[in-house]
Order: C-alpha cells, then sequence, then structure tokens
C-alpha cells in the first residue's frame, strides 16, 4: 500500500470514528446504554490500536477443541512454538509468534499477551522486516470460563482473524451463532481454514467445502476466502500462509478491521435506533397548538373582559353627566382579573380561575397532539424522545401562560380620542339645559311674586329658555346612545388588538416550552441519522 493511499485511509476511517462518536453522543438518553456502550468500546479500541505499532499485524487462530489449531499454527510458523512452550498454561494463555520484534512489546502488552517467542524467519512468509504477530489462542468452546472470555476478547482486538475448523465440527452452532455471524462485516480481515482435511475421502473435500462456504454465505460471510489444509501432511499450508501473508504486506488489516468495526457498530446503533425520520415541526401545528393553550388559558374570557372594561369606560366617560355616575357602581371586569393596573407584570398574576380538569386535559391532549405531528414517522426511541421534550414543560405551562397574560399590554389604560369630545358635549349640553331651567325658573319666581315678567325672545315661536332646556336633554341623551354605540365598535376593535397580543403571548410561551425542546429533539435526531449514515461508510 503506497504511504498516499495510506493516508487516505486513515483520513477516511479518521471520518468514520468521528462520525460514530458524533452519533453516540447525539443517541445518549434516547437509545440503550447499552447499545451505547458496545459503541464506545468500538471507539476507544479503536483510539488505542491506532496508537500503538501501525507496522506489526496482528493474526489470530480461533477454533474449537480438537481442530488442530495449534497443530495449524505451528506448520504456518514453520516451528513447533506451541510445543516449544508446551510448559505454559496451553488451554488459558495466548501464545504469540513474533517477526519483527522491534516496537512489538506494547503492542503486546495492550493484548494482554505474555507468551511471547521470537519466530525465526520463514522463507517466502515471514522475515524481521514483515511486522507479523501470530497468535495461537485457547480454544473457543473450552469449558472454562476464562478461556472463552480470552477468545471473545481478542476476537475483538486482532487484526485479523482465522477460524481453523474440522470437519467433523465445522458447521458448530456455537462457532457460528457465538462468532462468525457476528463478524459479518469483517469479511475484508476473516479466513476460514478447513483443516484436517486429510481426515476425508478426496472425493469429499469439495462437497464439504462447499457446504461450508454455503453456511459462511447464509450469515453474510460470502466473500470470506476459505482454504483447505492438513498440518498433519502440510496440504494447503503454503496456502494459509500466501493468504496470511498477501494480508500483511498490504497494511490494510488494521485500517480494514477498525472500519469492520466501525460499520458493525453503525449498523448495531442503526438497529437500536430504527429507521425513519421525525416529520418535525409545521407551522400548521404550532398554530394550532397556541390556539388550544390560548383557549386553556381563558384568553376568550379575557378578551371578553377587555370589550366590556372599554363599554364601561366609555359610558363612565361619555354618557349622560346626570346618570353616568350610576355605571360607577359596576366592577370593571378587567379589575376583576387584575389586569387593570400600574404595577410591573413580573409582580403581579392574573384573578383568573385557576384551570380546571377540562382545561389541564385540553392543554395536554394539544401538546400530545403537537409532539405526534412532529414525531410522525419517527421510529419508536426517538418518537419517545420527542414526546418527552414536549412533556417536560407541561408542568410549567399554567404559571408561564398566566405570566404571559398578566405581562400583555391589553391597553385598558388609554383613552380614546372620542371621549373627551363626546364629554365636552355632553357637559356644554348639560349646561345649556341647565342655563334653560334657570331661566325658567326666574320667569316663574317674577311672575310668583306678581312682579313684571318680561318676555323672554323667541324662536319660531318657541321660547329661547325652552328650547335650551329642552335641545340640552335631548342632545345628552342622543351624545350618551351615539356613544354606547361608538363604544361598540371601539370595544370590538380594542378586543382584537388585545386578542392579538394575547395569543401572540401563549405563542411566545408555546414556542419556548413546548415547540422549541420538540425542534431540538427533530433536529437531533436528523443530526444523528447523518452522522451514522457517514459513519456507515
Amino acid at each position: 500500500m503506497s504511504r498516499h493511499s495510506g493516508a487516505r485511509e486513515a483520513t477516511r476511517l479518521d471520518r468514520r470514528l468521528e462520525a460514530l462518536n458524533d452519533a453516540r453522543e447525539l443517541a445518549e438518553g434516547v437509545l440503550p446504554d447499552e447499545a451505547l456502550r458496545e459503541v464506545l468500546q468500538v471507539l476507544e479500541r479503536a483510539g488505542s490500536r491506532r496508537s500503538l505499532s501501525g507496522d506489526h499485524t496482528v493474526v489470530g487462530f480461533f477454533g474449537a477443541t480438537g481442530s488442530g489449531k495449534s497443530s495449524l499454527f505451528n506448520a504456518v510458523s514453520g516451528s513447533d512454538i506451541a510445543t516449544t512452550a508446551a510448559r505454559r498454561p496451553t488451554t488459558s494463555e495466548p501464545l504469540a509468534g513474533v517477526w519483527g520484534v522491534d516496537g512489538s512489546e506494547p503492542l503486546l502488552d495492550w493484548l494482554e499477551v505474555r507468551s511471547r517467542h521470537h519466530a525465526a524467519p520463514v522463507e517466502g512468509f515471514a522475515g524481521e522486516d514483515t511486522g507479523l504477530i501470530l497468535l495461537d489462542l485457547p480454544d473457543f468452546d473450552s469449558t472454562r470460563a476464562a478461556n472463552r472470555e480470552v477468545v471473545q476478547r481478542m476476537a475483538r482486538l486482532v487484526d485479523v482473524l482465522v477460524w481453523v475448523l474440522d470437519p467433523q465440527k465445522y458447521a458448530d452452532a456455537a462457532l457460528h451463532h457465538g462468532f462468525l455471524a457476528p463478524l459479518a462485516s469483517h469479511s475484508a480481515v476473516t479466513l476460514v481454514v478447513l483443516n484436517q482435511v486429510d481426515r476425508l475421502a478426496a472425493a469429499d473435500v469439495r462437497p464439504v467445502l462447499e457446504s461450508l462456504r454455503g453456511l459462511l454465505a447464509g450469515e453474510g460471510l460470502g466473500e470470506v476466502k476459505v482454504l483447505a489444509a492438513s498440518a498433519l501432511t502440510g496440504q494447503g499450508v503454503d496456502g494459509v500462509r500466501t493468504a496470511i501473508r498477501k494480508v500483511v504486506v498490504q497494511r490494510k488489516a488494521q485500517s480494514q478491521r477498525l472500519e469492520a468495526d466501525v460499520s458493525r457498530a453503525s449498523r448495531e446503533l442503526a438497529e437500536a435506533s430504527g429507521e425513519g425520520a421525525a416529520a418535525g415541526v409545521r407551522s400548521a401545528s404550532t398554530a394550532r397548538l397556541a390556539d388550544e393553550l390560548a383557549a386553556a388559558a381563558n384568553v376568550p374570557v379575557v378578551v371578553d373582559a377587555v370589550a366590556r372594561s372599554y363599554r364601561l369606560e366609555a359610558v363612565r366617560r361619555t354618557g349622560w353627566p346626570v346618570t353616568r355616575w350610576l355605571a360607577r357602581f359596576r366592577p370593571d371586569p378587567l379589575r376583576r382579573l387584575n389586569l387593570r393596573r400600574d404595577e410591573p407584570a413580573a409582580l403581579n398574576r392574573t384573578s383568573l380561575p385557576p384551570a380546571g380538569a377540562p382545561q389541564r386535559a385540553r392543554a395536554d391532549a394539544a401538546v400530545r397532539e403537537f409532539a405526534d405531528a412532529a414525531a410522525a414517522g419517527a421510529s419508536g426511541p426517538w418518537r419517545a424522545a420527542i414526546r418527552a421534550a414536549a412533556r417536560e414543560g407541561r408542568e410549567s405551562l399554567p404559571d408561564a401562560l398566566d405570566q404571559a397574560i398578566a405581562g400583555t399590554d391589553l391597553g385598558a389604560n388609554r383613552k380614546s380620542w372620542w371621549w373627551a369630545a363626546f364629554n365636552g358635549a355632553q357637559w356644554l349640553a348639560l349646561l345649556a339645559a341647565l342655563a334653560g331651567l334657570g331661566w325658567l325658573a326666574g320667569l316663574a319666581a317674577l311672575a310668583y311674586f306678581q312682579m313684571p315678567v318680561p318676555e323672554p325672545p323667541r324662536v319660531e315661536g318657541w321660547p329661547v329658555p325652552t328650547l335650551m332646556t329642552a335641545a340640552g336633554v335631548v342632545l345628552g341623551i342622543f351624545l350618551a346612545v351615539t356613544g354606547r354605540f361608538i363604544a361598540a365598535g371601539g370595544a370590538a376593535a380594542r378586543a382584537a388588538a388585545a386578542r392579538r397580543r394575547l395569543n401572540a403571548g401563549v405563542a411566545a410561551v408555546a414556542q419556548a416550552l413546548v415547540v422549541e425542546p420538540v425542534e431540538v429533539e427533530v433536529a437531533r435526531q436528523a443530526a444523528f441519522n447523518a452522522a451514522l449514515k457517514k459513519a456507515a461508510g
């Protein structure tokens, strides 16, 4: 492998590892902890392996009891390494044959391989410049749990896996389901050797190999190279050496193994996540949520109070002065709700009735409907996360909505321009009526005391004092009635403006407590899917 192609592969692997870590971080709190721990272990193993010797390729020999694994290990090594170390506890401790000792010690320490043998060069296979470490491992079907743990750990750590099978147990379910099937993405760094073919009749070798290839293909390992060999007779040993050497000299095994680990972790994370993407937040759903929350927060009650308060204030300021004082005995609807005041809104609450069961149920239903619409299309875990985000602010909604209403400018203290005009006209009319009445009273008093009564001026035959009195009363009543009609229109306009402001306040609360948390989760899932796709390569 050239230096440039190696750099490209390292960069690609860097990107995939970074994307996998991003996906893991994004999935925290959403996907099961076990799935995330597996991903973290892959990332930690990749980081550790890449910090160690890149000039060495670690090849592990795996096999069941009686498969002739150690014998094949010796045959491929060209010396009786396993036999030489016969005093070691061969059933529980891995043994390493090393070609190229320099730089191998930290790597073997990380692998926790204590039994190490400096192997002699084998022409055409390995020498000091090869950088090869062969591991003879315990039997994967050992009755000792410690042995199985060693095999399971090594299956996750070595760069290349060589599975040594025998004609009697090559279809062992424990091997296929427990080890081979989970490594379906590792075809590039997996080699399967059918050992002990000398025990088969020549005519049976090919059918057994075809049967083995069929089993592997069914487990997603159809591209794995399958070889026949006999450690006893030496048949096929050169083929095994050639296959191992080809992997070693390409210097790709480490990155291929790690990329396969990333692919497997990505696939398992995708399975834990499930397929699908959230529909996301739609403007129609947001508007419906705000409308439902406004209704649950008694916004219609406040709007009605604004209209009635305006009409009452208009009567107090533009009604007939003779009767308008009666309006002062009628309570102001906004004051009763504690919405007409001069204090800062942050220091107050409304006196609206607390939300009852129907209102709470309506608000809950609105939040749930909004979350379901946003989560539509998402897989189970992410749908649950989106719903949880929507529910998280539900407990704060009543107080936040009340504060939003309390802080809304309802225009309650603003006066309408026409009030002053009507009020002035009313008082002028009243003064005219009183002046006329006074005039008439004076004339009556003069007549009562038998004094000369001056003739009042007339207009079209009507005495001016009489006209003044009648005109003042009629004008006052006319202005009062007209003012009520104008007040109705003004009340409707002020109520509409109040409704818009209240709805905007409720929408802001919904945005902060429900919509934004949901948008965060929707964006989180989208980022997770993108990162996972990138990690999967």
